[in-house]
């Protein structure tokens, strides 16, 4: 057998050159993923509200007021079951206004039957969001910016700057009619 053949390969140094390589690319992939997925809960969060101001609009066309809570839309046959934030754990039960389960809160004018303007919230993730420019900004606690100016049943802010309950990492998308 010879021994002047060359042995091939590659060398201990190009070897952790590649890995570097694909190691910085992963972790730019990864990077850009975690945008998307935040920006993917957050378009599910609007579509979520969305569907509830449909819902109810319906109820206030057929009852002539509108829903105390979300559940009355349950309850009402506008939507099949409370929906959930993207986030919320696995088995979380809806009750009330919190970030798994949305914010809504209602006015009842004096000599009415029954409610007659509303706020609905939503916890987004992504502060960049263009739709943040778009929403409310009505303070339900206050009635601040809202179509009555007076407080609102499980009132909350909408101030873009917070979420609707004032978590730190969330910013407050709202609609109110």
């Amino acid at each position: 057998m010879p021994k002047n053949k060359k042995e091939q390969g590659f060398t201990l140094l190009e070897l952790l050159v590649v890995i570097g390589i694909i190691g910085l690319l992963a972790s730019i992939l990864v990077v850009n993923l975690t945008g998307a997925r935040r920006r993917a809960r957050d378009t599910k969060r609007i579509a979520d509200v969305r569907s509830m101001l449909t819902a109810v609009e319906d109820y206030y066309g057929k009852n002539g007021y509108y829903p105390t809570s979300i559940g009355g839309l349950v309850t009402g046959t506008q939507i099949p079951i409370w929906p959930l934030d993207p986030l919320a754990p696995s088995g979380t039960v809806c009750a009330g206004n919190n970030d798994n389960c949305y914010w809504y809160a209602y006015y009842t004018p004096a000599g009415t039957l029954g409610p007659q303007s509303y706020h609905f919230g939503a916890g987004l993730e992504d502060t960049g969001s263009v739709l943040l420019n778009q929403d409310r900004d009505c303070n339900s606690q206050t009635g601040s910016g809202c179509p009555y100016v007076n407080a609102y049943t499980n009132g909350f802010t909408g101030a873009d700057s917070a979420g609707c309950g004032g978590a730190a990492s969330r910013y407050c998308y709202d609609l109110a009619q």
